[in-house]
């Protein structure tokens, strides 16, 4: 048995902000909770770094990053991903001598039109993530069904272009792809049931949409389509997981965590949203349970959107009209889904906090 050394009598004393242990000096993480001691000064740092790297200035760059490994337990996964980008913005160092340009250089050609733009990140779109389409699917030719529609591609094509406004292109195009795979487990879903729908339609700022030309025959054939796109959208942000825990790009780990954010969302058990068609097939009983497994994941997620979904569903089970006979597999893989994406997200999060570029 080992006992926490004793502070000197001239030392600050120190606390953790996560759990009040007291912590001695030269700790970097407590060690009850295992909160990084200095968080608030690496999410500062971090902000510092990746605007040194959009500026182009890679000598700041690297020295800020190996100013955030000082801060860093060793061993740890957020040490081993620090380094990483260390030694790549390292690679990346003009040789010695040479001096960093001071500008990049502008463009002396003319602006290009936005739909040539928009066209042209969508190619890039396809170059960079056609791993994700392979990945989800093994039929590779229904994932491609979309694509070959001029009204899917050009309204994704408009979409990438206000998302890559607002957050960069790479950010957008990952948002696009799971944007996309989710609509297309909804297609997916409809064909095996024989029911003819659109290609997805993008809009931007809301999301996407298919449109069916007939409605499913039953209540279980309707909470499984609308749950196919959850689905899908939870197997296109653990793709994004997996790259981005292997790979040094902490945008994977942003795409992924806010994937599942929106697959989430869509398990809102409203309106013609994904959860409320599922609840459709959920009698009353079970929307009870239902509610006690999103109230318990409302509490451990600490999220808003987990207490809304939360209260819906308490709405919904409370009142409204519920079929006799319920469907026990469409609570099943609802209750799952909600786990796993909660899941995802906090494994996100805890790589790259909330409010981290």
């Amino acid at each position: 048995m080992t006992f926490p050394a004793q502070p000197d009598a001239g030392s600050p004393r120190r606390v953790c902000p996560q759990c009040g242990s007291e912590l001695a000096v030269s700790l970097l993480a407590c060690p009850s909770c295992a909160a990084l001691v200095h968080a608030e000064r690496l999410k500062a740092l971090a902000a510092e770094a990746a605007q040194a790297e959009r500026d182009g200035k890679l000598e700041s760059c690297a020295e800020t990053w190996s100013n955030m490994l000082a801060l860093l337990p060793r061993g740890t996964v957020q040490h081993a991903r620090i380094s990483q980008m260390l030694a790549e913005a390292q690679q990346r160092l003009p040789p010695k001598g040479e001096s960093e340009p001071a500008t990049r250089p502008k463009s002396s050609g003319k602006k290009k039109s936005g739909l040539a733009v928009a066209l042209g990140a969508v190619g890039v779109l396809l170059l960079k993530f056609k791993w994700a389409l392979v990945l989800l699917l093994g039929k590779g030719k229904l994932l491609l069904f979309g694509l070959l529609k001029a009204k899917t591609f050009l309204s994704m094509a408009l979409a990438l272009g206000v998302y890559a406004a607002a957050w960069g292109w790479k950010f957008a195009a990952g948002l696009i792809v799971s944007i996309y795979v989710h609509e297309m487990g909804h297609v997916a879903w409809l064909r095996r049931y024989g029911i003819a729908a659109t290609a997805p339609m993008f809009i931007p700022g809301v999301g996407a949409f298919v449109r069916l030309r007939q409605s499913p025959r039953s209540p279980a054939e309707d909470a499984r389509v609308g749950m196919a796109g959850p689905l899908w959208g939870l197997g296109a942000a653990l793709g994004f997981l997996g790259v981005g825990l292997a790979v040094p790009w902490r945008s994977w780990i942003a795409i992924a965590s806010v994937g599942a954010w929106i697959n989430m969302f869509n398990l809102l058990p409203v309106w013609q949203l994904d959860g409320g068609r599922a609840w459709n097939a959920l009698n009353r009983r079970q929307r009870g349970w239902a509610c006690a497994a999103l109230w318990g994941l409302a509490f451990l997620a600490g999220d808003g959107l987990y207490f809304l979904i939360a209260a819906a569903g308490s709405l919904r089970a409370a009142g409204g009209k519920a079929p006799k006979q319920g469907d026990r597999g469409a609570l099943t893989m609802y209750v799952a889904l909600a786990a796993i994406l909660t899941l995802v997200m906090h494994i996100a999060r805890s790589i790259v906090p909330m409010g981290m570029p």
